[in-house]
């Protein structure tokens, strides 16, 4: 069984037991998260949300708070002697999927 969910803007296919990394969550390490906002729910019967699926969620635990790798900017203009470095941390939850409720 699988299941397509909606959190921070993106959409991910979760199954049970796979590790997912989401936009940062206001959770802390070994706490439950529940997404309710699941659009499809598959397995031997599909069920296609509008737009979302009724009484259908997905429960996780936080594993881990993290932050992706530095991700450099660099501007440079030529001759002018103008040159911008800049540098960006995404923040990300690394959450375990427990269940999916249909």
């Amino acid at each position: 069984m699988y299941a397509i969910i909606k959190t921070g803007g993106k959409q991910l296919k979760v199954e049970a037991g796979q590790a997912i990394y989401v936009e940062k969550l206001t959770a802390e390490a070994g706490e439950k998260v529940t997404f309710d906002q699941v659009v499809l729910v598959g397995g031997e019967n599909t069920t296609v949300g509008k737009p979302f699926v009724d009484g259908a969620t997905v429960t996780g635990t936080v594993e881990k708070q993290g932050r992706a790798k530095k991700v450099v900017t660099f501007k440079y203009k030529p001759k002018k002697h103008s040159h911008t470095k800049q540098g960006h941390r995404q923040p990300y939850t690394k959450v375990v999927i427990d269940t999916i409720n249909a």
